[in-house]
């Protein structure tokens, strides 16, 4: 696959700290005078943080990327010291990646003689609750924070007043396709289901009906960049978070389909199958057709 990452020239880089707070996704922090890259995994490529460099430090390198190998990413950090390691594992752990942060510190522990710190003392300062390394400077959006929601019962809610809260069915957060981690334990076993950004504002019994006991990704196939993403999202979820089912609600719009070619594109690459219902609603709020494909 082919991405986009930041690259940091560590020689015109002077540690001013300025890019830390736009680099939404948490994947650079300020260490020892320096901003890193602590996570090629958290960084979407997207830039924010590179016309705010005074220094023109950091640049976007374009190049083809295996699938992530946390040991190989881990074998490159430790010439940048203790507090760069330390600050990559963080996310990993914040954001419920835990197959990597068992790799990772795995790795600690069957190279501790050649590592030049206490991989005890690091690990333990993985799991302390608030951030120590990165100088009091912390990057990372509140938007992109994975959440897990416990919704209420939506079985039986009484009719509810022009002037009453309907009770929401969302069991997770983030729910946009470019955040949402497929590894994640919200998505593990789940009933996905994959809607277009316009169906719920189309729908007036979505919660109720469709979302209730599902875990929910939000796509616009006509507006949304770097749909090869999408489709390797959605393999990670069909081959590694093992979704059940996948059901694909759609406008009747003719671009809307673009998202059921996601689905049977990202199918086709995985290496186990689950069972897909389209289901295509109309601008006037109506359920138009609905079956398995």
């Amino acid at each position: 696959m082919i991405r986009e990452i930041v690259d940091i020239d560590e020689n015109k880089c002077n540690g001013c700290g300025v890019c830390i707070p736009n680099c939404h996704e948490g994947a650079l922090q300020l260490i020892d005078g320096k901003a890193r890259l602590i996570s090629e995994l958290m960084c979407d490529g997207l830039g924010a943080c590179l016309g705010l460099c005074p220094e023109g430090a950091i640049t976007i390198e374009l190049r083809e990327a295996d699938e992530y190998d946390e040991v190989l990413v881990f074998q490159q950090m430790i010439p940048k010291g203790r507090n760069t390691l330390v600050a990559h594992l963080k996310p990993l752990k914040e954001h419920s990646e835990f197959v990597f942060l068992k790799q990772a510190v795995g790795y600690l522990k069957i190279h501790a003689t050649e590592i030049p710190f206490s991989v005890d003392e690091a690990i333990s300062e993985v799991h302390t609750t608030k951030s120590e390394v990165s100088g009091g400077v912390e990057g990372g959006c509140p938007g992109s924070k994975e959440v897990r929601i416990e919704p209420k019962n939506l079985r039986f809610v009484p009719a509810t007043n022009a002037n009453s809260e309907a009770p929401s069915a969302l069991r997770q957060w983030p729910i946009q396709m470019h955040l949402i981690n497929p590894a994640s334990a919200t998505f593990q076993g789940t009933d996905l289901l994959l809607a277009a950004d316009c169906v719920a504002f189309s729908l007036g019994n979505f919660h109720a009906k469709h979302l209730s006991e599902k875990s929910l990704v939000i796509a616009c196939p006509k507006l949304d960049q770097g749909k090869e993403i999408y489709v390797e999202k959605i393999r990670r979820l069909i081959d590694e978070a093992q979704v059940n089912t996948i059901t694909v609600m759609m406008m009747e719009v003719p671009c809307c389909g673009g998202l059921s070619q996601l689905v049977h594109m990202a199918a086709s690459q995985a290496s186990r199958k689950v069972p897909v219902k389209e289901i295509i609603v109309s601008i006037k709020g109506e359920i138009l057709s609905e079956k398995w494909v």
